[in-house]
C-alpha cells in the first residue's frame, strides 16, 4: 500500500470576498427535491450551482443548510464526467478552476474539497499560471492555501504511482517572471 503523500502549497488565490455572502442558486435539467423541514436540496441532471462568481457544474448535487445558515454542498460528476468548479479571484483578472469526481463545498469554512482525479488551476486571464493534481485537493480560500494528497487513490495510466504534482509560475510582475518572459527557448534562436 502506498503511503499518503501530503503537500501544502500556499498560492495567492483569494476568491471574490463578496461571494461568501451571496445567495446560492441551483438549477438542473431533471426534477429536484427541496425538503424545507430538513433544509436539504437535491438536484440531478446537468446541475449548475452559482453563488456570486462561483460556479459548480455536476451531474448531481445535494445542498444542506446548517442551523446557523451556512451551506454544505456535495457535487458529483455525471457518468464519465467530472464535477467542475470555477471562481474569480478578488481584485485581479484571475480565476481558480478545478475538477474532480466529487466536490464538497463548505460556505462557513470557505473551503472546497476536490476528491478523485482532482486537478486545480489558477488562471491569469486564460493562461494557466499554476496547476496542482492529486487524489484529493482542499482549497482553503480564507488561508489562501491548497493542500494536495496522493497515493494509490491518485494513480492514473499517466501517473501509475499516484504522485502529487504542482506546476508553479513566478509571481506576476516579479523579476523572475520578467526574466522568464524574455528568455528565448533553445532551438528558437537564429
Amino acid at each position: 500500500m502506498l503511503a499518503l503523500l501530503l503537500c501544502s502549497i500556499a498560492l495567492p488565490a483569494q476568491a471574490e470576498k463578496a461571494d461568501r455572502y451571496k445567495k446560492m442558486e441551483v438549477e438542473s435539467d431533471q426534477p429536484g427535491k427541496v425538503d424545507l423541514q430538513n433544509q436539504v436540496v437535491v438536484f440531478n441532471g446537468n446541475v449548475v450551482v452559482s453563488k456570486g462568481t462561483m460556479v459548480i457544474r455536476a451531474g448531481r448535487i445535494e445542498v444542506r443548510e446548517t442551523p446557523d445558515g451556512y451551506h454544505l454542498a456535495t457535487a458529483t460528476g455525471a457518468p464519465g464526467q467530472l464535477a467542475t468548479f470555477r471562481q474569480k479571484r478578488d481584485g485581479v483578472d484571475e480565476h481558480i478552476e478545478g475538477e474532480a469526481e466529487r466536490l464538497e463545498y463548505d460556505s462557513k469554512a470557505d473551503t472546497i474539497r476536490f476528491s478523485g482525479k482532482a486537478s486545480v488551476k489558477r488562471l491569469r486571464g486564460t493562461a494557466v499560471a499554476d496547476e496542482v493534481t492529486g487524489a484529493q485537493i482542499t482549497y482553503d480560500n480564507t488561508a489562501e492555501l491548497f493542500t494536495v494528497a496522493g497515493g494509490a487513490a491518485a494513480a492514473t495510466p499517466t501517473n501509475p504511482t499516484g504522485r502529487v504534482r504542482a506546476v508553479l509560475s513566478p509571481r506576476q510582475d516579479s523579476p523572475a517572471a520578467a526574466e522568464a518572459a524574455s528568455a528565448v527557448p533553445p532551438g528558437a534562436r537564429r
